[in-house]
Formats: C-alpha cells, structure tokens, sequence
C-alpha cells in the first residue's frame, strides 16, 4: 500500500507538471495572439487612419450641419413664440392703459362737477347763447343807428324851427315894450 501511495503522489506531482506546463503554453499561445492580434490592429490602424479620420470628420461635419438645422428651426420657432408673447403682451399693456385713462378722467369729470365747474356742454351752450347774445345786440344797435339817422335829420329842422319862433316872439316883445 506504501508503494501504491507513493506512485499516486509522484504521478500526480508529474500530472500536474504536465498540466501547468500545458497551461503555461497555452496561456503563453494566447498571449502571443492577443499580442499578434493588437499589433495587427496597431498596424491597420496606422494604414487606415487617415482614411478612418476623414471619415470621422465628414460624420462630425453632417451632424454638426443637421443639429444646425435643428437649432435653426427651433429658433424661429421660439422666435415666433416670444413675438407672440410681445405682441400679447402690447395688447394687454394698451388695454390696461386706456382702462386707466378712462379711469383717470372719469375721477376728474367727478371732481370737476362736485366743484361746479362746467363741463364741454354747458361750456358749449353758454358759447352759444353768447352768439345769440351778440347777433341780438347787432340787430338792435343797427336798428337804433337806423333810427337815430332818421332822428338826427329831423331834429336839426326842429331847433331851427324852435329858434325862428323864439325870434319871433322876442321881436314881438320888444315892439310891445316900446
């Protein structure tokens, strides 16, 4: 049994020999392909690297134009979105400043009456009872000119009568006193 165990004890130590020899040759296959294998692909990349790089370059230049056009149509959408919102915007703002003008002027015209003060239409009948006014006070200067034209004509014939008849009498006074 000795001599069993030390035959299983040596061949297992020569087994194992053979097993890490054999996986020491195979590793040792396997880094020489992976070695072999990068500088295949060192060697090729060397060779279609320039053509690779233009490549590239030409993919880099396609998408840089499509997100351009991309960029480019997105901000004349957002362009048009914020003349929208100025245009809204304006809208409002007049709406709310014509609100506060009617406002303003509606507290004034209040103020104005509560004072006595006369609006647009009192102010514009008042002007036109003054042009009535007026033309009435024409109308009856030109009638008493008229009329003292007439007046005046006849009155200097009344004197002269009066003054004639005053001589007369004061000649008649003076043969009656002789």
């Amino acid at each position: 049994m000795a001599k069993k165990s030390k035959e299983k004890t040596t061949g297992g130590k020569a087994r194992a020999k053979d097993d890490t020899a054999r996986l020491a040759r195979t590793l040792s296959g396997s880094a020489s392909q992976i070695w072999l294998a990068g500088m295949g692909a060192f060697g090729r990349a060397q060779a279609e690297g320039n053509k690779l790089f233009e490549v590239l370059v030409k993919e880099g230049m396609t998408l840089e134009q499509s997100a351009r056009r991309l960029a480019g149509g997105r901000a004349e959408a957002v362009r048009d979105v914020v003349e929208k919102g100025v245009s809204q915007t304006r809208e409002r703002a007049a709406e709310t400043w014509e609100k506060l003008e009617k406002g303003f002027e509606d507290r004034v015209q209040r103020t104005l009456t509560r004072l006595g003060v006369p609006d647009r239409e009192d102010v514009n009948a008042l002007r036109e009872r003054v042009d009535a006014l007026n033309a009435e006070l024409r109308r009856v200067n030109r009638a008493a000119a008229a009329h003292k034209t007439s007046s005046s004509t006849s009155t200097p014939r009344k004197t002269a009568k009066t003054a004639v008849k005053k001589k007369i009498a004061a000649r008649k006074a003076a043969r009656q006193s002789k």
